[in-house]
């Protein structure tokens, strides 16, 4: 099947047609809810590093995820090298931050990676992540933009999807911490969390051009699972993605959870995109992840800690 990208104005004809928008779930003291059920998203608001601390502090602290002895995958966005400010990338404070939990729990190796999708040296420069990162013992960031960093495996759960190459340092760790920035996009509407796991596979251009994208990416949730979703929404690039300069909007605000599903579908509701309110049922490949029961879509139906 030949995929066919959608356009800024068929995601947004589509918005107009569901016509509908998520409501947040009700902020319920930490105290009842952790009594009652586990926390499904915290939601932290503040400077960036203060902010991942609080998040994955009530999701039960990073040891909740970490052991040691363990080897780490952070998988931010370093694809376009743009600096911070433009919202095409992780901001590298929140990449520092995780890298020194992972560190403080006894992480043997913290591996930051992603395949970039322009000159790897230029892209390394200018996002910051490098820099951020440097003379922090044990902590690497690399550039996978070779195809022998790669090696196949089978989608057996996949629609449209039946191989792909993916990163051998992800198949080989012991924990994956998925690290996306929260921006817009041409062809998917918006880029999250299960967009940025194409920044993991060598032949992300298959997924472009040959097959269904929107499956595509739900297919490639099947395989690639995340032990912790750490969501950069600090300022959100609303317009113009995936490489901007788009609309910037400074919410200073940090998602954390498990389900990659419930994540990215609650930022969808964080803040217009192109101009216009929308829901994660409004996003295909979305609305795919969850029909293959990889999460839950319908934020109403999770618990959410406001900090």
């Amino acid at each position: 099947m030949v995929f066919t990208p959608i356009s800024r104005r068929e995601f947004l004809a589509a918005i107009a047609k569901v016509g509908i928008t998520m409501g947040f779930t009700s902020q319920i003291p930490f105290g009842v809810l952790a009594a009652e059920a586990p926390i499904d998203l915290a939601i932290a608001k503040g400077e960036p590093a203060q902010a991942v601390k609080l998040a994955i502090d009530v999701l039960g602290g990073i040891q909740r995820f970490v052991k040691a002895g363990q080897v780490v995958v952070l998988k931010p966005n370093m694809s376009f090298p743009n600096p911070p400010e433009w919202g095409s990338t992780t901001h590298p404070e929140v990449v520092k931050t995780v890298a020194q939990l992972c560190l403080d729990a006894g992480a043997k190796r913290v591996m930051v990676i992603d395949y970039p999708l322009r000159r790897p040296e230029v892209v390394m420069r200018r996002c910051g992540i490098p820099e951020a990162c440097q003379g922090m013992p044990n902590v690497h960031v690399l550039a996978l933009s070779e195809q022998k960093f790669y090696q196949p495996v089978e989608v057996p759960q996949g629609k449209a999807l039946e191989e792909v190459k993916i990163a051998r340092d992800v198949l080989q760790a012991d924990v994956l911490i998925n690290m996306p920035v929260a921006k817009s996009h041409g062809d998917t509407g918006v880029s999250l969390g299960m967009k940025n796991l194409m920044g993991l596979i060598w032949d992300r251009g298959f997924l472009h051009q040959f097959i269904d994208l929107n499956q595509g990416i739900a297919d490639l949730g099947t395989v690639l699972k995340p032990d912790l979703i750490i969501m950069d929404a600090t300022r959100p690039m609303t317009t113009a993605g995936p490489g901007g300069p788009g609309k910037i909007v400074q919410l200073d605000t940090i998602i954390a959870g498990t389900d990659p599903v419930a994540v990215d579908s609650y930022t969808v509701t964080i803040t217009e995109w192109y101009g216009h309110k929308f829901s994660g049922e409004n996003v295909k490949y979305i609305q795919n992840a969850a029909a293959m029961g990889l999460g839950e879509i319908d934020v109403s139906k999770l618990n959410i800690q406001h900090l």
